[in-house]
């Protein structure tokens, strides 16, 4: 069922800041309102040949999905780019994405998930320095949109 919030301030056509606040502050209100959270992840300090390969990072980028419980939308997307170079992996959620950077000449991981509702938190830390060796793992937890 589609949501429908009700704004406050009532009907009329004011179009002055007033009306715009109630606006602003129904929505916010509303248990419609987007409340994302956002993970930006680096892990540094890896193993150079972990990061270059598919067949390491796509269980653990399966694990992620699986773990918070979001839903594959298509065929991840993956490249490996050529010589020394690291791999790119894009997945479309229903809930929104994860993506994948490798850097294995500097021995870095980069990971950002976007939820578009609230999830647990990942232990990014320890999968991090188990599968990829990472000896440094930096993860930012941001709250996205309305958060009243």
């Amino acid at each position: 069922m589609p949501c429908r919030a009700t704004l406050r301030g009532g009907g009329g056509a004011t179009r002055g800041p007033e009306r715009w606040q109630d606006i602003v502050s129904s929505i916010e209100s509303s248990p419609c309102a987007p409340r994302g959270v956002e993970w930006i992840v680096d892990a540094q300090g890896c193993d150079a040949s972990r990061l270059k390969q598919r067949s390491v990072l796509e269980p653990l980028l399966h694990a992620v999905v699986a773990d918070l419980g979001l839903s594959i939308v298509g065929a991840p997307h993956w490249h490996a780019f050529p010589g020394h170079a690291g791999v790119t992996a894009l997945y479309l959620l229903a809930e929104s994405h994860l993506s994948c950077h490798t850097y294995p000449e500097h021995g870095l991981a980069a990971f950002n998930l976007y939820c578009c509702r609230q999830r647990p938190d990942w232990p990014w830390e320890a999968r991090l320095a188990d599968v990829l060796g990472a000896r440094r793992v930096d993860v930012r937890r941001f709250e996205r949109g309305a958060t009243g």
